[in-house]
């Protein structure tokens, strides 16, 4: 057995949220009861983030709703969710399974600045270690997007949901703009503790014998390795402004910890993991973790710490 002296540390502190190492389950994968995040912590997720959660009860977009596409996934689930309080129990449940081991964040959305900022106030009620403001789902009308594209309503929105709570916010950005830079010194402006980059592309898939679009909502959201080569993009950008101090986890097609640690080179702090899963399983994490730690020892690191922003030539 390898001496505790020579394993590499994989564990990160992200907006002032401490994580045994930088992998999180995504929001939207397999956080749909607190049993399910429970697991991936089990299998070595170092914290989860919760399905994006709104005041009330949602029932979503109708089937079908989502279709697989060469390299990922496309999805018009239109945000479907039992509402904050009806969550609660999840929460509670996943907090009594995994005691305390792994941080929890609550994805929150609404549609008008006033419901973020309540959306927000529950969910510190439920117990939560930090808030992502989804202000970037691509398919659901009136809901999330038009919240993430405008910097001036970004640093409004971060400032009121900052003035009523304790807890580290996030923003999850949209990679459907022309200049994702400008987004993220907004957020940064309002006052977010961390960045989340990215959120789904645009996109849609037509059935050619009928000549219709196959989504029931026409377009949805298109996550899956296809995207990664933006995502680690996006994220390069903002680790290479020179204005932008705040932290950014990297999210978007991660399947392997290769992919992991591009994310990480390109100036992420920690990453999260969602679509690979839907098409294997919650073992990913400790796959993951296992290919990280080789890759440490084997370049003569003894922290996962040390990677960040390699590439882009700065740290967070």
């Amino acid at each position: 057995m390898a001496d505790d002296a020579t394993v590499p540390d994989l564990s990160v502190e992200f907006a002032g949220i401490k994580l045994s190492n930088p992998l999180l389950l995504a929001s939207g994968i397999a956080d749909e009861t607190g049993a399910s995040m429970a697991r991936a912590v089990k299998e070595g997720a170092g914290g989860v983030v919760t399905k994006s959660l709104s005041i009330q009860p949602r029932q979503g977009h109708p089937n079908p709703c989502i279709v697989e596409v060469e390299g990922g996934l496309i999805n018009a689930m239109g945000l479907p969710n039992p509402g904050i309080e009806g969550f609660r129990e999840e929460i509670e449940h996943y907090k009594k399974k995994t005691r305390g081991r792994a941080p929890i964040i609550a994805s929150v959305f609404g549609s008008s600045i006033e419901e973020y900022v309540e959306a927000s106030t529950l969910a510190e009620g439920l117990g939560v270690d930090g808030l992502e403001l989804n202000g970037s789902c691509p398919n659901a009308k009136g809901l999330g997007l038009q919240f993430g594209q405008d910097p001036v309503v970004i640093i409004e929105l971060v400032r009121e949901v900052k003035a009523r709570t304790t807890l580290p916010v996030l923003f999850k950005l949209t990679p459907n703009t022309h200049d994702i830079v400008t987004l993220a010194r907004a957020v940064q402006e309002g006052g977010a503790d961390g960045i989340v980059a990215i959120n789904t592309l645009q996109a849609m898939k037509i059935d050619i014998m009928t000549a219709r679009p196959v989504l029931t909502n026409t377009t949805g959201g298109l996550s899956g390795p296809a995207i990664r080569p933006v995502g680690v993009r996006c994220v390069f950008e903002m680790a290479r402004a020179p204005d932008i101090r705040i932290p950014i986890m990297g999210v978007g097609g991660i399947s392997t910890w290769e992919d992991v640690i591009e994310y990480m080179m390109a100036g992420a702090t920690a990453v999260q993991v969602g679509t690979s899963i839907s098409w294997g399983n919650l073992n990913v994490f400790g796959e993951m973790k296992k290919g990280l730690r080789a890759f440490l020892m084997g370049t003569g690191r003894r922290s996962i710490k040390d990677i960040t922003g390699l590439a882009a030539g700065v740290g967070h």
